[in-house]
C-alpha cells in the first residue's frame, strides 16, 4: 500500500466510506472479488474451460467418424493426418480422445448433480425437522457412509454391468456413483441448516406463515448454496477419476463407446504399454489435467466463499 493510500484510509470519513462500500457488496460479489485474486484457481478454471471447449469442438470439426475403420492404417504413430496416431482398428485416436472426454466429463457432471440433489435434500429435511426424522435420515446416511467405498462400488458395478446394454452403461455408472456419494454432502448441509433455522429470518418466515417447503427450498437451502457448489465441483472430479478406474477394470463404460478410462485400459497389455504408447498416454494426461483443474477450481471457490478468509 502506498503512502498516499495509507493516508486516505486513515482519514475517518474515507475509512467509513470504504467500509460502507464493502458492506454494500453482496456475498456473491465479494466471493467473486476474492476468487479473481486467486491466481491458482484462475489457472485451474482456464484449463478446465479449455478442456470443455475442446471436447465439444474437436469432434465437430474432425474429418473422421467414430465408427470409421481403416484396418490397413492400424496402430500408426502420430502423423500429420492422425495427430495422435491410430488404434488397432485404424480409428483416429485424437477424435476418440475428445469424444471420450465428452463421456467422462458428462458422467462426472451428472453424478455430481444427482449427488447434490439427493444429499442436499436429505440434509435439509433432516436439519429442518430434527428429532426422529433427523435421527432416522442421519443413521441411514451414516450406514451408507460407513460402507467401504471401493468394494461396494466394484460389487455394484459388476452386478449391474451384465444386466444393462452397452448404450446404458454410462447411466449405470452415474447411478452407482451417485447412490453411494451423497451422505457426506447430506451431513454438511444438515449442519448448516441446524445453525440457520434459529436465525431471525427464519423467525420471520414463521410469522409470515410460509409453508415448510418454502422455508426449506426458498430460504434455507439458498443460504447453503456456496457450500453445495464447492462440494459439487470436488465430487465431479472424484467421479471422473472413479469412472476412469472402473472402466480400466472393465466394469465401467466399455468399447466401442470411448471414455478416458477404457482408453487407458489398453495399457494393461504389455505390448501396447511398451510399443503403442499413443493409445494410453494422451487419455492419462487428460484425466490428470481435468481432475487437477477441477480441484483447483473447487479449492478456489471454497476460499472465496469462506467468511473467515481475509484478503
Amino acid at each position: 500500500m502506498t503512502q498516499k493510500a495509507k493516508s486516505i484510509y486513515k482519514d475517518p470519513q474515507n475509512k467509513r466510506k470504504i467500509k460502507k462500500e464493502a458492506q454494500a457488496m453482496g456475498p456473491w460479489k465479494i466471493a467473486w472479488e476474492r476468487f479473481k485474486k486467486n491466481r491458482i484457481a484462475i489457472i485451474g478454471t482456464t484449463i478446465f474451460i479449455v478442456i470443455v471447449l475442446l471436447v465439444i469442438i474437436v469432434p465437430i470439426l474432425s474429418p473422421y467418424e467414430l465408427s470409421e475403420f481403416e484396418l490397413e492404417n492400424k496402430n500408426q504413430p502420430p502423423s500429420r493426418d492422425n495427430w495422435l496416431g491410430t488404434d488397432e482398428q485404424g480409428r483416429d485416436v485424437f477424435l476418440r480422445l475428445f469424444l471420450g472426454g465428452r463421456i467422462s466429463i458428462l458422467i462426472g457432471l451428472m453424478t455430481s448433480i444427482v449427488t447434490v440433489i439427493i444429499g442436499a435434500s436429505i440434509g435439509a429435511i433432516a436439519g429442518f425437522y430434527g428429532g426422529k426424522v433427523d435421527n432416522i435420515l442421519m443413521r441411514f446416511a451414516e450406514t451408507i457412509y460407513s460402507l467401504p467405498f471401493l468394494p461396494i462400488l466394484i460389487t455394484l458395478s459388476f452386478a449391474l454391468m451384465w444386466r444393462v446394454s452397452s448404450e446404458q452403461k454410462m447411466y449405470a455408472v452415474m447411478f452407482i456413483l451417485a447412490i453411494i456419494s451423497w451422505p457426506g454432502l447430506a451431513r454438511l448441509v444438515r449442519g448448516q441448516i441446524l445453525s440457520l433455522r434459529e436465525q431471525d429470518f427464519m423467525v420471520a418466515t414463521k410469522a409470515l406463515g410460509l409453508s415448510t417447503r418454502s422455508k426449506i427450498f426458498k430460504h434455507l437451502l439458498p443460504n447453503t448454496l456456496s457450500y453445495i457448489i464447492v462440494n459439487g465441483m470436488l465430487r465431479m472430479a472424484r467421479a471422473i477419476l472413479t469412472e476412469a478406474g472402473l472402466s480400466f477394470l472393465g466394469l465401467g463404460v466399455i468399447p466401442p463407446t470411448p471414455t478416458w478410462g477404457n482408453m487407458i485400459e489398453r495399457a494393461r497389455d504389455s505390448y501396447v504399454f511398451n510399443n503403442i504408447s499413443w493409445l494410453w498416454i494422451p487419455p492419462g494426461i487428460m484425466i490428470v489435467l481435468t481432475v487437477v483443474s477441477i480441484n483447483l477450481l473447487g479449492e478456489g471457490l471454497r476460499d472465496a466463499f469462506d467468511p473467515k478468509e481475509i484478503r
